[in-house]
């Protein structure tokens, strides 16, 4: 019983990725030429044949680095930013504004904006900043308005300090707001910063390789280099939620 479950545990999650990797490899037969879509096998032996190189890792190496660079620094402002707006009104009204523009205005116009006013090396991980901060002080905001007022009145009553207040208040209600804009704020920093990589090719990052493929019309590295970066970005947000998970229950 116990083996029969376990193999139908392993059909169901291997039909899914099999479905699509056929699906793609009819389109690959049906197009007929790999310059315009190579198949699930070419794809594959590229990105093989790109991991076995130093190269390939520095570029994932740095580009992470980038990354987590601007996840860093926008979750840090977005978390302080939230803090101010919610306890000063006039903060609301002149900050919350400026995020919500953040907030709405295109990737691709930051990147262009930023590209005049910073070395090329720091835009991607200007731009993935930007990108986290205002969907950290959203979370946050959220969170910090639904907080449970009694309990700041029970704190007020049994004079916790403002350090007691904060760990045994705050941090326990605010926990789910931080992991879901924590989660959220990791894609689309690698995406972000990803996308800023090509249009602002750095010497060594996964956007510069995906812009070279591209120049170069190496569809199947360009794939490859693609299938890397969701590849990563999965791994990576799985390891997030372990570690956030690992935060819980402590």
């Amino acid at each position: 019983m116990g083996m029969n479950s376990g193999i139908k545990k392993v059909l169901q999650a291997a039909a899914p990725p099999a479905f699509w990797l056929g699906v793609w490899q009819l389109a690959a037969l049906a197009v007929g030429r790999e310059l315009l879509l190579p198949g699930p096998l070419s794809v594959g032996a590229r990105l093989l044949a790109l991991a076995g190189t130093a190269d390939f890792w520095l570029s994932v190496g740095a580009t992470l680095g980038r990354v987590l660079l601007g996840l860093g620094w926008g979750a840090l402002t977005g978390t302080a930013l939230a803090f101010l707006t919610h306890f000063s009104p006039w903060a609301d009204r002149l900050i919350a504004p400026a995020v919500r523009v953040v907030r709405a205005t295109p990737v691709v116009s930051f990147i262009l904006l930023v590209y005049l006013w910073v070395d090329r090396s720091a835009i991607p991980w200007v731009i993935a900043g930007l990108m986290v901060l205002p969907v950290v002080w959203g979370a946050l905001s959220a969170g910090l308005d639904s907080l449970d007022k009694k309990l700041l009145e029970l704190a007020r009553a049994y004079r916790f300090s403002r350090g007691k207040t904060l760990g045994l208040v705050y941090l326990p209600a605010l926990r789910p707001h931080i992991e879901a804009g924590l989660l959220t704020a990791f894609g689309l920093a690698w995406k972000s910063g990803v996308a800023a990589e090509v249009l602002s090719p750095p010497a060594r990052a996964i956007g510069s390789r995906i812009q070279q493929a591209k120049l170069g019309l190496e569809t199947p590295d360009l794939l490859a280099w693609t299938l890397a970066i969701v590849a990563l970005s999965l791994a990576l947000e799985g390891l997030l939620r372990r570690g956030l998970g690992r935060g819980r229950k402590l």
